[in-house]
């Protein structure tokens, strides 16, 4: 069975994220190993290839002065918020695991969120046409994938921490209709991103098929913006 590690670096800034996830993506296609990174980001609202300028609510101007950030970047899907609180996992894995199916790997991040949400607990689902995790209508989870040299990047949020205020500022997806809710919320208790990483870990392996290996040592971390 093929295996992989994880990186667990905290509250990273998302442009330092997305430096360690091209850099992980080269070692991985010289022959390195799979790598899940689970992170959270500070307030930052992120435009995906498909995201129209009407699913902001405020203006870049607007957004910088409530403190946060907002870039476009290449993974797949619309607008979504990152913020502390978020449960946020990046697989960098080849997707020769997968027989290069790229349709494939999103529903297989999608019942690995699915299985991690039920063992807290929770009984996630699926809506037919609209990526992610939903819960009696309401949307845990996102997703949104960028493929390179058939490796993976880009990945999940999964909303852990009560506090879904900055999804305010966009149209989540770009789909009106389209409420969040959250871990915590749905429980009725203050549930923390380490312990949902921790569950997280164990669907992603059993939904992958795959070994988990440990911690990956990093050991250009301080030149990523990691530390």
């Amino acid at each position: 069975m093929s295996a992989f590690r994880t990186l667990r670096p905290g509250l990273v800034p998302y442009a330092g994220a997305l430096e360690l996830q091209q850099e992980l993506i080269e070692k991985r296609r010289l022959g390195g190993e799979n790598v899940l990174v689970l992170l959270q980001h500070p307030p930052i609202v992120t435009l995906g290839r498909g995201a129209q300028d009407a699913s902001l609510l405020l203006t870049p101007q607007a957004l910088q002065a409530r403190g946060i950030d907002c870039v476009r970047v290449g993974r797949g899907g619309d607008a979504t918020f990152h913020g502390p609180g978020q449960a946020v996992g990046y697989p960098i894995i080849h997707l020769d695991h997968t027989g290069r199916d790229v349709h494939r790997f999103l529903r297989l991040l999608e019942e690995t969120l699915i299985l991690a949400l039920r063992r807290l607990g929770i009984e996630g689902t699926r809506v037919e046409g609209r990526t992610g995790v939903w819960v009696d209508g309401d949307k845990v989870a996102s997703i949104g994938i960028g493929v390179r040299h058939w490796i993976s990047w880009h990945g999940w949020a999964l909303n852990v921490s009560d506090d879904l205020s900055g999804f305010a500022a966009i149209i989540p997806c770009g789909l009106p209709d389209v409420r969040m809710t959250s871990v915590s919320r749905l429980l009725g208790r203050r549930v923390t991103v380490a312990e949902t990483e921790d569950i997280l870990i164990d669907a992603f392996a059993e939904t992958f098929t795959l070994d988990y290996a440990g911690s990956y040592e990093f050991e250009t971390a301080t030149q990523t913006g990691l530390a």
